[in-house]
């Protein structure tokens, strides 16, 4: 029997209008008087009309330093046990959130998490992905346990940079075509896996569907329907993919190529989705999947995500690093096939995309 832990879903989990406001009551519900609130530095000050002043809860206010590491989390977990506190509440994006639930973690004591933006499955995931000072993803870690809280109101993300909620578009993408190359070759999945599947085509269903126009109402700081379909389809059924995948439902060809754009120091100016989209194409290609594979960058065309190194602003002299870094023997990308991804053939679905993309 295929073994699989299914972490399915954050213990509450609230989208609606002023969900900030019910923050302070939530706390206390479970017995939380101190917290630690870790933020970045912008999220904090685009957050400040959507909270309500504490009244009863005592809190101290950290920035983060940058980067999900393993020192960064070391920190967090060592102020929040000097200070006391009960929780860790983490406002911002995914390496916030990521540091947050890894600090809880180490500190023995509860995750709550407010996004301020819509770009990855962080907030609903048990997962924290690691990376070293010079930004280079190194793993990633799997806790025993998931999110105790996670509040989320959507008219505070329709605040964010658009080219935030475009590349977990490309992130969410992903999720179908990693989890199908896995699940979708099984005889008799687990009825998890089912519920893994289901959802990752969910997700790209509505990416297709809905994509375009919730860019388009992002722009215009609008909280439509499809907007809102969008960001849950982002954070919670992308979320949900894992949780229920396990190790078949997360990581595919398309992180292991975003892995082993990494390790190109252009790289770490482009965002976690938009570098995880371009790797879709790569795979879609080592699949042979070409009609697919132009389907979906017809669809980057209309959102503006990238098709190329180009795109990312990475040097094609940097290929030979990518492939090695994406073809070493632990990722994910050998799970593509019943044998072994050889660097020769990713370097030339890269250098294949690279011209048709001149």
């Amino acid at each position: 029997m295929t073994d699989v832990i299914v972490r399915g879903a954050p213990a509450e989990y609230v989208i609606k209008v002023d969900a900030l406001g019910e923050l302070e009551e939530k706390l206390k519900i479970r017995g939380i008087n101190r917290v630690l609130l870790l933020s970045g530095v912008k999220s904090w000050e685009s957050s400040q009309d959507y909270f309500s002043p504490f009244h009863e809860i005592t809190y101290h206010h950290e920035y983060y330093h940058g980067e999900c590491t393993i020192e960064e989390v070391q920190r967090v977990s060592s102020l929040a046990t000097e200070f006391g506190a009960e929780a860790i509440i983490g406002l911002g994006g995914g390496k916030v959130l990521d540091i947050t639930k890894a600090a809880a973690v180490a500190s023995n004591i509860k995750t709550v998490l407010i996004p301020t933006l819509a770009s990855n499955c962080a907030p609903w995931t048990p997962i924290s992905v690691m990376y070293d000072s010079d930004g280079t993803m190194t793993h990633y870690d799997i806790h025993p346990a998931g999110v105790d809280l996670l509040l989320v109101d959507p008219v505070m993300l329709t605040a964010a940079p658009v080219a935030l909620l475009r590349a977990g578009i490309g992130d969410t993408l992903a999720k179908w075509y990693e989890a199908d190359v896995q699940i979708g070759r099984m005889q008799n999945p687990l009825p998890a896996l089912e519920v893994a599947h289901f959802t990752a085509k969910k997700c790209a269903d509505i990416m297709f569907e809905y994509g375009e126009q919730a860019i388009a109402d992002a722009k215009n700081q609008v909280s439509s329907e499809a907007f809102i379909r969008v960001t849950e389809a982002i954070m919670m059924l992308g979320g949900m993919v894992g949780g229920f995948g396990d190790q078949y439902g997360r990581v595919a060809g398309a992180h292991a190529i975003h892995n082993g754009l990494t390790s190109a120091p252009e790289s770490h100016h482009a965002l976690h989705g938009d570098k995880v989209a371009y790797g879709i194409l790569v795979q879609l290609i080592l699949e042979e999947k070409h009609e697919e594979m132009l389907r979906v960058q017809s669809f980057y065309q209309k959102l503006g995500l990238p098709s190329s190194l180009n795109d990312l602003n990475i040097p094609a002299h940097r290929i030979d690093d990518i492939v090695a870094r994406s073809v070493n023997p632990n990722e994910t990308i050998h799970v593509l096939k019943d044998r072994p991804i050889t660097a020769k053939e990713t370097a030339d679905a890269i250098e294949y995309l690279e011209k048709l993309n001149v």
